[in-house]
């Protein structure tokens, strides 16, 4: 028990930090919209059953609705057609929820440019820079999409032309999911493709070669500005959803300093 006892140290002495990835689950939340004529998921609510009051004198508590793709959320392999016959939520594998993670910073480029798209050749020269992915771990992909998740319309910055946010080119998703050993990729924005990835060949090619490869997806995840390119350990814990799709998740990450 001496690793865990030197974790529980290291974490109430400040050696080690924990960052909270996660973005609060609330009514405002923004939430995917797909046009017509898709159907689209419920927002998050608190549906009141008692109070302090007659419905339940000493305590207060609540239903929820949700859907499962709300707010900082994973996507399980069966959320897409490609990962049908693959794993459900309730069966991610629990050593892999927990592991290394990179981060490839990208929000001076998006900055300029919401459309950006990460390329190979970007993960490349992260490669050159800090070494290779880590094995059985998750890419977490920083654009600073974060810094808008107070204003939905920001957020999904969606014009006439369609929803502008930053993702992974075709290519480049096919890479990450089939010539690397990730478990998971990561992203800020509200779902782990570009807002224009429904015009893409294939559509929305994240979901399409991460969901078919077995891999898993996390989204909306905040403040990975405090996490160095490497040596994070990252926790992500959805609901075990028997027959699920994804679900919302707490999303840790613990940071030497």
């Amino acid at each position: 028990m001496t690793v865990l006892t030197d974790l529980v140290s290291a974490v109430s002495g400040g050696s080690v930090e924990i960052v909270d990835l996660t973005a609060p689950l609330q009514a405002s939340t923004p939430i995917l919209n797909l046009p017509e004529p898709f159907a689209n998921t419920q927002p998050f609510a608190l549906h009141e059953i008692s109070n302090y009051d007659a419905a339940g004198p000493g305590w207060y508590w609540n239903n929820i609705s949700t859907g499962e793709h709300v707010g900082t959320h994973v996507d399980a392999p069966n959320h897409w057609i490609t990962g049908r016959e693959s794993a459900d939520v309730s069966a991610a594998p629990v050593k892999q929820l927990i592991g290394p993670a990179a981060v490839l910073d990208a929000s001076d480029r998006v900055a300029d440019n919401p459309d950006f798209l990460l390329e190979v050749s970007d993960i490349h020269a992260w490669e050159a820079q800090h070494g290779p992915l880590p094995e059985g771990g998750w890419l977490l992909f920083r654009t600073g999409w974060d810094a808008r998740s107070h204003d939905s319309a920001a957020f999904l910055n969606v014009d006439e032309n369609g929803s502008h946010t930053p993702g992974v080119s075709v290519e480049c998703a096919k890479y990450l999911a089939e010539e690397t050993t990730l478990f998971g990729f990561g992203v800020e924005t509200v779902g782990t493709d570009a807002g224009g990835a429904g015009a893409f060949d294939p559509m929305f090619p994240c979901h399409h070669y991460f969901l078919g490869s077995g891999k898993f997806g996390l989204t909306q995840l905040q403040n990975l500005a405090q996490l160095p390119p490497t040596g994070a350990v990252i926790v992500v814990c959805p609901l075990p959803i028997v027959g699920g799709s994804g679900s919302p998740a707490r999303v840790l990450a613990m940071v030497s300093r």
